[in-house]
């Protein structure tokens, strides 16, 4: 039997960046424990109503977050505050999948147009590798808005 994987961020704005990583990837926000949320609800605003009512201090409310697959399949990604900096290249980052099957020009097209939504989305683009067949495909090296590298591949 294998095992599940939670990925977690440190992060200085972990409301914000889940809510990156959400549009990201097509997540969603877990609701609250035991609240049932019709669809299309503010789930960032039900998760702030609901710890409110059980007393966590404001200053405290965006102390965690996570986003999950809504077909669950792909791993929950939980987000923590921290107070210190990133002070190195991650040494763990993730592989965002945005061009399977494809090759060559038209790989590197699509993943271009992914770039392009995630810039618009706040990451930062930091560089293309070009295919160098049989072993690389091509990709582009991207920043989250808290400076998190990961890989459109």
């Amino acid at each position: 039997m294998s095992l599940q994987v939670q990925i977690t961020f440190d992060a200085h704005d972990p409301a914000a960046l889940s809510s990156f990583w959400r549009d990201a990837l097509g997540y969603v926000h877990p609701s609250p424990p035991g609240v049932d949320l019709p669809e299309g609800a503010d789930v960032p605003a039900a998760w702030d109503e609901f710890l409110a009512r059980i007393g966590v201090p404001e200053d405290q409310r965006n102390d965690s977050s996570a986003v999950e697959d809504p077909d669950g399949v792909g791993p929950r990604l939980f987000f923590q505050k921290v107070p210190e900096d990133k002070v190195a290249k991650n040494r763990v980052h993730l592989d965002v999948r945005a061009a399977p099957g494809l090759r060559g020009e038209e790989r590197m097209a699509a993943l271009e147009v992914e770039c392009d939504r995630l810039v618009a989305l706040g990451a930062k683009r930091v560089r293309r590798h070009e295919p160098a067949p049989p072993l690389s495909a091509g990709h582009i090296v991207m920043a989250d808005p808290e400076g998190n590298e990961f890989c459109l591949d």
